[in-house]
C-alpha cells in the first residue's frame, strides 16, 4: 500500500467529548484535529454533505496529495460552516451509507466523523487505512461490514456521476 492519506478535522467543540469520534481519532493520532481555520491546510478535499459533486475514486489523487479533510461540529451550525469552507476547499459529499454509530444507528448519512472518514478512504482506495481507523470503537467495523456493498460498488466507480448512479440503487 502507498503512503497513508492524511486526515484533518476542523472542530468546532460543539458535541460531548466522550461520544466524540474526532477527538478519539486525535488522540489514537489517526487523524489532525485543528480548532481554528487558520491551521489547516491549504488544497485539502472537503467532505461536505451539501455539495452537488459525489466523493468518487477519481478524487484518490488529490486526496493522496493533500488530504482529507472533515467538519466536527453541531448540525445546527453545518451549513453555514460548509458555506465557509467550500470556498476554500473542493468539496464532495459523501454517498449514500448507513450509520452505525450508537446515536444515528440505522440513519443514513448521519456520520460520525470516524465513519465519514471510513468511507472516504475506503471508496479512495485505502481500505487498510479505513479499517484501522474503525478499531476505535468496538462498533466501527461494523460500519464497515453493513455498507460493504455500496462501498466496494463506489470504490469501483470512474467518477462522481458513476457513483451517484450506483447510489440511487441503495437509496430506499
Amino acid at each position: 500500500m502507498t503512503s497513508e492519506i492524511k486526515l484533518y478535522i476542523y472542530h468546532m467543540n460543539d458535541d460531548d467529548p466522550k461520544k466524540c469520534s474526532a477527538k478519539k481519532l486525535q488522540r489514537m493520532q489517526l487523524a489532525t484535529l485543528k480548532t481554528k481555520l487558520s491551521q489547516i491546510p491549504n488544497g485539502l478535499l472537503l467532505l461536505n454533505p451539501f455539495s452537488e459533486k459525489s466523493l468518487s475514486p477519481a478524487d484518490t489523487a488529490l486526496a493522496r496529495k493533500r488530504g482529507i479533510l472533515a467538519l466536527d461540529c453541531s448540525w445546527k451550525h453545518a451549513e453555514e460552516q460548509f458555506q465557509i469552507l467550500s470556498t476554500k476547499y473542493q468539496s464532495r459529499a459523501l454517498p449514500y451509507v448507513i450509520a452505525v454509530n450508537p446515536v444515528n444507528f440505522g440513519k443514513p448519512l448521519q456520520l460520525s466523523t470516524m465513519e465519514a472518514f471510513a468511507a472516504s478512504l475506503y471508496i479512495l482506495g485505502a481500505n487498510e487505512q479505513a479499517e484501522r481507523i474503525t478499531q476505535i470503537y468496538k462498533w466501527g467495523p461494523h460500519f464497515l461490514t453493513m455498507n460493504k456493498n455500496p462501498l466496494e460498488e463506489y470504490q469501483q466507480a470512474k467518477n462522481s456521476e458513476e457513483v451517484i448512479r450506483i447510489m440511487q440503487q441503495y437509496i430506499p
